[in-house]
């Protein structure tokens, strides 16, 4: 019994520690922009910590939409029919450029408005620059994803996780350059992280698009790209698959970004303790994320094969090795809690909180590892609409109410709107699985 899923384990490790590595270095742009930020003053941190928090809504929203391409091209792959995967490229292209041009507007809006959100007013100066910065990095970064979906789709996990780690490189340095005005640059503070941030998005695209077109390794995908048309039977495939990925993953991430509302009327201290919990949350979640979308490629590789079982048995081996993860990543943080703040903030308030919320980031990897496994198994049969309302459900009914119930009804305050996320998670997790289990049935 155990053997149809330890033979997976494998291929799951080859592609998904690739996956793993590469977007943990995403998300360390902005564990280094927090911990230099950090140093650098608490009021930056705070006015790094609410415009990381709708960035990153936006950012892995616009993620989920590029998600649509990988299990297009992964049953592709099965089927062997690799001579359309340049064109579903191509045509993802287009639609993540339509998709980021209508995301910058929508954080324009946000950017003329910060001032009648109740925010701290001292902190407006700080967060207007870098948040516009963040918003003009949109189209790079979402045409990476393009590419990046479409290299692991063909199950080249290697290349994207080798532009990300020279990304974040470029971005460390950087911020160390531009935040504290080294080597006669100018002292710019949270601005220049935005700098940094942007700078890095740019190069990692340009790589990617560079190797594609003008090296070996994607030769027959490149020049099937040329000859490829956008038409629009591909771009309504790709809008109806990623479009409720993307909702599903921005109802997911609100849960968390959203808090910064209920964590904004806390005051300073409460939303750069915040931040500091986000950023060792998302680092927690990319582990995850990582093998999760293994799992998506294989349960659509295995798809397009016709080798149904086996997207029950992949997914199954998944979720083993994410509760490895869990347990793995949950036992140091526990035991670190008290030095975590430490190396984001000089603050004694910010460090005392960050220890106390670490219990319900703990508590919550098991239900995370849940949900995200058979989310992605979910995403890998092309099963994506439903997503969207067991989402909704897990995040908006569940997770956000409790929040407020536990944070400020019953005085719980940061620990008691963390509570409430474990809540939430697990929801998700179990109506994912349900819902995959009766779609392998189906099948």
């Amino acid at each position: 019994m155990l053997k149809r899923y330890i033979i997976h384990y494998p291929t799951l490790l080859r592609l998904g520690i690739p996956i793993m590595i590469g977007q943990t270095g995403s998300i360390i742009m902005g564990f280094m922009d927090t911990v230099m930020i950090g140093h650098y003053g608490t009021g930056e941190l705070a006015a790094a910590g609410f415009v990381n928090g709708i960035i990153g809504l936006a950012s892995i929203s616009a993620l989920g939409f590029s998600y649509g391409l990988t299990p297009v091209a992964g049953a592709l792959l099965g089927k062997g029919e690799t001579g359309s995967i340049a064109q579903k490229l191509k045509n993802s292209l287009v639609a993540n450029n339509i998709l980021a041009i209508a995301m910058m507007t929508a954080l324009g809006v946000l950017y003329m408005n910060l001032h009648h959100l109740g925010l701290p007013n001292h902190l407006l100066p700080m967060m207007r620059p870098y948040l516009l910065l963040n918003i003009l990095s949109f189209i790079p970064m979402m045409a990476f994803n393009a590419f990046k979906q479409f290299s692991d789709g063909i199950q080249d996990t290697h290349m994207p996780m080798w532009i990300l780690i020279g990304s974040n490189v470029l971005n460390v340095l950087g911020n160390w350059l531009l935040i504290y005005g080294i080597g006669g640059l100018p002292e710019m503070g949270l601005t220049g992280a935005g700098v940094a941030t942007l700078l890095s998005r740019f190069a990692m695209w340009a790589t990617f698009a560079v190797i594609f077109h003008l090296t070996d390794r994607y030769k027959k995908y490149s020049h099937d790209f040329w000859k490829a048309s956008v038409n629009k039977a591909d771009l309504n495939q790709l809008f109806r698959l990623g479009i409720p990925i993307m909702l599903q993953m921005g109802m997911e991430t609100a849960s968390f970004s959203l808090s910064a509302f209920y964590v904004g009327w806390l005051g300073t201290t409460a939303l750069a303790a915040h931040q500091v919990m986000l950023t060792v949350a998302q680092l927690c979640y990319m582990l995850y994320y990582g093998m999760s979308a293994a799992v998506a490629i294989q349960v659509s590789y295995f798809r397009g094969a016709g080798k149904l079982p086996d997207t029950r048995h992949v997914a199954f081996a998944g979720l083993h090795l994410n509760w490895l993860l869990g347990l793995l990543t949950a036992v140091p943080v526990f035991l670190l809690r008290n030095k975590i703040g430490l190396w984001f903030s000089d603050s004694t308030e910010v460090v005392a909180l960050v220890s106390t919320v670490v219990i319900p980031l703990c508590i919550y990897q098991f239900g995370d590892a849940l949900q995200c496994t058979y989310c992605n198994a979910l995403r890998g049969m092309e099963d994506v609409k439903p997503l969207i309302w067991i989402a909704f459900i897990a995040y908006f009914v569940v997770s956000l109410p409790l929040g407020y119930l536990f944070g400020f009804i019953m005085h719980g305050g940061l620990w008691g709107i963390w509570m409430a996320f474990p809540f939430g998670l697990t929801t998700a997790g179990i109506l994912y699985l349900i819902r995959f289990l009766k779609n392998e049935n189906s099948c």
